[in-house]
């Protein structure tokens, strides 16, 4: 894991993909924290950290898009998987290069309370928490790029589709609003969801009958669900969505609560999404 490690972080810091994640997190983040902070003389740091967070729609896509990838696009997964590495070494030492790179920005933002110290009173406390949770969140998305990354060999793709992962997350409260709260509606959205689970099922593992005994399963279990009590299916795709609101869990933090809550939930998305990750590259190693 360690060479793995070594390796890729190198790779991102010798290619212009690392550099333009730090630089552009750094900028927007100057820029908001002079206007708000520095001449604005607004004491909340989190607010600061909250307003850049929308960047995270482009930039973790882009760092993450080549993750594994290019590795298959270029055929040298098969040097990885044939070597005495563990996938799970593998899967964890690429996504610790990933946190590597973020992390730069992060600790360069580390010394923003303490200029804001220079020009009054900061709280410590929640200027730090805040910055908790704004790395934690990061961690998070970073573990759902490595996995969509691991899904394709176009990085082209990977970065498309990990932006529309992360465009849900952003607008999911929003997208709830936009929806009916009737039983019907939320019946037929968590049909299609299934539908388009057990398609990606087939598209992970390549066999037909497992993903369609469980398309035909889900969908069987929720016509009987909603025959039996429709009502229990009213404004649930809703409550649904909060799920994957990933930016509401760092609000707390923002306003300098320390939400164990949160970071259960952060940690929750990256151990998922790193073990379906490996699942993905296991099954693949040995198709």
């Amino acid at each position: 894991m360690t060479a793995i490690y070594k390796k890729e972080i190198k790779g991102y810091l010798t290619s212009m993909i690392g550099y333009v994640f730090i630089f552009f997190i750094l900028l927007l983040e100057g820029i908001y924290f002079t206007a708000y902070n520095i001449q604005g003389a607004y004491p909340v740091f989190g607010n600061t950290l909250s307003a850049i967070t929308f960047l995270f729609l482009i930039l973790i896509p882009v760092l993450t898009m080549k993750t594994l990838a290019e590795e298959r696009r270029q055929k040298t997964d098969q040097m990885l998987f044939t070597s005495p590495v563990s996938v799970e070494n593998i899967v964890l030492g690429k996504y610790l290069a990933l946190v590597t790179v973020y992390m730069i920005p992060v600790f360069v933002i580390c010394f923003y309370p303490l200029i804001m110290s220079k020009y009054g009173t900061v709280s410590y406390a929640m200027a730090y928490t805040a910055i908790l949770g704004f790395a934690f969140m990061g961690f998070a998305e970073l573990s759902i790029g490595v996995f969509i990354s691991s899904l394709t060999e176009n990085p082209v793709i990977a970065a498309v589709v990990g932006f529309l992962v992360l465009f849900v997350c952003f607008m999911s409260e929003g997208i709830g609003s936009l929806v009916a709260e009737t039983s019907v509606t939320s019946l037929v959205i968590y049909m299609v969801m299934v539908a388009a689970a057990a398609y990606l099922i087939y598209y992970m593992i390549k066999n037909v009958l497992i993903p369609l005994i469980i398309g035909l399963a889900g969908e069987i279990v929720l016509v009987v669900l909603y025959i039996v009590d429709s009502t229990r299916f009213e404004g649930s795709f809703q409550d649904f969505l909060t799920i994957f609101d990933i930016t509401s869990h760092f609000d707390n933090f923002t306003n300098g609560i320390l939400d164990i809550q949160g970071l259960i939930y952060f940690l929750s998305i990256i151990v998922i999404f790193l073990f379906l990750t490996i699942q993905s590259i296991k099954k693949r190693r040995w198709s």
